[in-house]
């Protein structure tokens, strides 16, 4: 880690804020989801270094469960979903079944440049799309892996905290 993220994150997070700009806005409100927030995450074909920021975004660093941002192992259970990585053919029917499965209201948050616009693997042959091609994304998180300050403030503003 260098000096200057520990500054920003550590010494002074109103600085990142700052730069993130505004939450996103998304269809259903914080009021909507009562404060709190259970994501259901999905790996639609990623190259796993956007799961490396999601768990860092719920390790003790940045701690987004102080939130009232939880990973949950079900849809069922889950207000939203968190997709990674382009959209592969072998996980576009799962991929429509877990959001199927999740009870309304529900949000679709895609994480990462590969997730809005396949990046690095578009046109891959294995690649059916991104996930916008294959649900509709109420929630985008830009990056290459968006850092796990980026993540957690993007939820937090999803909940309102």
């Amino acid at each position: 880690m260098s000096f200057r993220f520990l500054y920003q994150t550590v010494v002074h997070p109103r600085k990142v804020v700052k730069d993130l700009g505004d939450a996103p806005t998304p269809q259903y409100t914080a009021a909507t989801l009562h404060g709190s927030l259970q994501i259901r995450h999905v790996d639609a074909g990623s190259c796993n270094g956007c799961e490396l920021e999601v768990t860092s975004a719920f390790a003790p660093v940045y701690d987004a469960e102080r939130f009232g941002v939880r990973l949950v192992a079900s849809p069922r259970h889950a207000d939203a979903l968190l997709v990674t990585g382009p959209v592969t053919k072998n996980m576009v029917e799962p991929l429509r079944k877990t959001l199927e499965a999740m009870p309304e209201p529900r949000l679709v948050i895609s994480l990462g440049d590969c997730a809005h616009n396949c990046g690095i693997f578009n046109g891959a042959y294995g690649v059916e799309g991104s996930v916008s091609d294959v649900v509709n994304v109420d929630v985008h998180i830009a990056g290459c892996p968006p850092r796990p300050e980026v993540i957690v403030e993007t939820l937090r503003g999803l909940t309102g905290r």
